[in-house]
């Protein structure tokens, strides 16, 4: 690290008090939450939540909806409504693709084992039940497991080289391995038509193969997605599984477990026949992208009309617990206990407004922050079948000034969770992921000291959950949820993340309530609870508070980039560090958005590091930019809004696609720390009308790793061509 850094690093230090303990909030405000939320009532409405089959625009989201407008109301909320989007694969929300909605009503898959001495003549039409040994090998069931038939699957009907009645709604088949199943040579030698195959991959990245070109039947995967240490240690877990929305090639896929498949595939590589049975009733169809909403109206006349948002999703397959039952029911927690708090005197009701949120994950946050005047909400009264459409008042986005955003904050022991408080990506510099990284530092401590000791003060245990300690991580930003959404460039909205990651049960069916720990719970709704009302009353009178939070995470930010800096060469090192620094301007900004004081919260601080900033440009390493497009500057231009690939559909590679671009290197880049999707996200983000392309190789550098500027340039090329950004003269 250069001398010149670390004197800047003892200036930030200045003034910097010993943290309080508890951090922002006073004492008797933190005691009442942490007394009064409860792990055991958010685990109580986990398990009526995780009853259900929460696919967007489905029966079961509907009735997981109904649930939780229904505890809202109960618990006292205003402006309580399930807001209806229309969803039929035409309307765009932004870069959302709208997809239909999706439900099923039967899927069975009965699979029969045939002697090989019949192999020949049951092949050769001769009637199949004569062919069928009577004992059956195993049985699949969607009412019993839903998560076995993949979404987004279609009914089984009859058609040419298929056993049965037509019009039925089965399939009657051979079953043939063809491995991974992406490729055409995985086919070679091998007859899949009429069939159905037995693949590695998610039924997605095959159909348009099997089924579309080589005329298979149907697909049955054991793909085994989200890769942990723990991956392929249990042979029993059945993995979700998605076939594409949007697809030409309509069919149906099953999941089953790797003990299942690995039995199958055995058979199969000794030569026996195997013919599987389909039964399948299920289908896409026009419905809605439903999204649960309720208020804690704010109490300043010119205040309550901001918002803080507290966001979840609440669509999965069942059971779906821990993704993402558990972050939807604790924002319910956190909804109950300050409305309660608050009703009762006990907190006081803070200036601005705080919203709950309840979508489906990504689509439906991206259609309730583009969808202005497209709300319907149901007329009052006794039949809940009338709509009527509303126009918002103003807008959504510029109403949210933060969100805290759960997706997997309940996992227990078994699932092998660490708990993650995400900041936001650098193209959002912000204070407020650190507020809640001051809350939950402190909860790690507490917890910690009591499970150590059993001894503290606010040991946040639940009396049916468990007693380790938290151990949260201050984590880098991560994409993979509707924080995603928020923090795109053209919401600017930061996001507290809070997650859960490993979790060995992610996307199975063990994903199940008994996994999920009340103190978890608790812990959760807490940082959540503290975080959002400290930012819905925060005033002048907080900011400097919110300096030492500045000082600290320029701490954090100097100690990152020493571990980083072996792995970086001297110039990219140098700009590394440059960019990083420059930050700290538009991470005081931020501030803005709460309180009018950043003037002189920041202005003498600002001038330090601008001297320090400068006094290291003589000599630096400077990037010449003599690639072509290197000196251009680009802005995202204001529509479409929203991530590029969102979904069920990627709003690039459609795009691209017709414009005849050919995909940029940058799609596919592994940087130190970042991929391709993660570079792509940032590098539109950074498209600000301010930098230009060597400028924005730079930042995205400094957060993911080095990457060359013509990888960027490409990519930049492309988003021009397919209309999303405009060169700025």
């Amino acid at each position: 690290m250069h001398r010149w850094m670390l004197g800047a690093l003892s200036l930030l230090l200045v003034g910097v008090a010993q943290a309080q303990k508890p951090p922002l909030l006073p004492e008797k405000d933190v005691a009442t939450l942490a007394n009064e939320l409860s792990g055991e009532i958010a685990k109580r409405n986990l398990e009526g939540i995780a009853r259900f089959h929460r696919q967007r625009g489905s029966q079961g989201f509907h009735a997981a909806a109904e649930l939780v407008a229904e505890r809202l109301r109960a618990y006292g909320l205003s402006d309580v409504a399930i807001l209806q989007f229309p969803a039929d694969g035409k309307i765009f929300y932004g870069t959302q693709r709208s997809r239909p909605g999706w439900d099923a009503e039967v899927g069975e898959l009965d699979l029969v084992q045939l002697d090989n001495s019949k192999e020949l003549s049951c092949s050769s039409g001769s009637i199949l039940a004569q062919c069928m040994q009577s004992e059956i090998a195993f049985h699949v069931s969607y009412a019993a497991e839903p998560i076995v038939l993949a979404e987004d699957s279609e009914s089984a009907d009859i058609s040419a080289g298929r056993v049965g009645m037509k019009g039925d709604p089965d399939v009657e088949a051979g079953l043939v391995d063809v491995g991974q199943g992406t490729k055409e040579s995985d086919y070679v030698g091998k007859d899949v038509k009429g069939k159905l195959v037995l693949v590695s991959a998610q039924p997605g990245a095959v159909q348009d193969l099997a089924v579309g070109k080589l005329g298979a039947a149907g697909i049955v995967s054991y793909a085994q997605n989200q890769k942990t240490a723990w991956s392929g240690e249990d042979e029993n877990l059945i993995r979700w599984g998605h076939l594409e929305t949007f697809s030409p090639n309509k069919t149906f896929a099953f999941m089953v477990s790797l003990k299942t498949a690995r039995s199958l595939q055995e058979r199969l590589a000794r030569g026996e026949l195997i013919i599987v049975h389909a039964v399948v009733k299920a289908g896409q169809h026009p419905s809605n992208y439903e999204v649960v909403t309720a208020t804690i109206p704010g109490a300043d006349p010119k205040l309550k009309d901001e918002e803080i948002a507290f966001s979840c999703h609440l669509d999965h397959q069942r059971p779906g617990a821990n993704d993402n039952a558990s972050g939807c029911v604790t924002i319910l927690e956190v909804a109950r206990t300050l409305q309660k708090l608050i009703s009762e005197g006990k907190l006081g009701r803070p200036a601005r407004t705080i919203r709950f949120i309840f979508p489906p994950e990504v689509e439906g946050t991206m259609a309730l922050l583009n969808a202005v005047g497209r709300i319907l909400l149901p007329v009052p009264g006794p039949s809940s079948s009338e709509m009527r459409r509303v126009t918002p008042g103003p807008d959504l986005t510029h109403r949210i000034k933060a969100v805290v955003h759960m997706d997997m904050v309940g996992g227990g022991p078994e699932t092998k969770a660490v708990f993650h408080v995400t900041r936001g990506p650098m193209s959002l510099p912000s204070f407020v992921h650190d507020v809640a990284w001051a809350f939950a530092e402190w909860v790690n401590e507490e917890s910690y000291k009591f499970a150590a000791t059993g001894k503290a003060d606010y040991p946040m245990v639940a009396p049916e959950g468990g007693k380790e300690p938290l151990r949260a991580e201050y984590s880098a930003y991560t994409m993979g949820s509707d924080h995603d959404v928020y923090q795109d460039s053209s919401f600017g909205i930061p996001a507290i993340y809070l997650n859960d990651w490993p979790d060995r049960y992610i996307h199975t069916n063990f994903d199940t309530a008994a996994n999920v720990d009340p103190t978890k719970l608790k812990r959760a709704a807490f940082i959540g609870a503290a975080s959002g009302y400290f930012l819905a009353g925060m005033s002048d009178k907080d900011a400097q508070a919110i300096l030492r939070l500045i000082q600290l995470r320029s701490l954090k930010e100097a100690e990152e980039l020493g571990r980083r800096r072996p792995q970086l060469q001297q110039c990219e090192g140098g700009e590394t560090e440059r960019f990083t620094l420059e930050q700290m301007r538009p991470f005081i900004d931020s501030v803005s958005r709460f309180t009018s004081d950043t003037k002189g919260l920041g202005e003498p601080y600002l001038a330090r590091m601008r001297d320090n900033i400068d006094r290291n440009s003589e000599g630096r390493c400077l990037n010449t930019a003599i690639i072509l497009g290197g000196n251009k500057t680009l802005r995202r231009k204001q529509e479409p809004k929203g991530p590029l690939a969102v979904f069920g559909y990627d709003y690039f590679a459609d795009h691209a696609k017709a414009a005849g671009v050919e995909t940029p290197k940058l799609l596919t880049y592994e940087g130190l720390w970042g991929a391709g999707e993660e570079y792509a996200y940032e590098v539109l983000n950074f498209a600000d009308g301010k930098r230009n392309a060597q400028e924005i190789r730079d930042a995205v550098s400094a957060e993911y790793g080095p990457i060359p500027l013509a990888i960027v340039v490409e990519y930049l090329s492309a988003l021009e061509k397919i209309g999303v950004v405009e060169e700025v003269k």
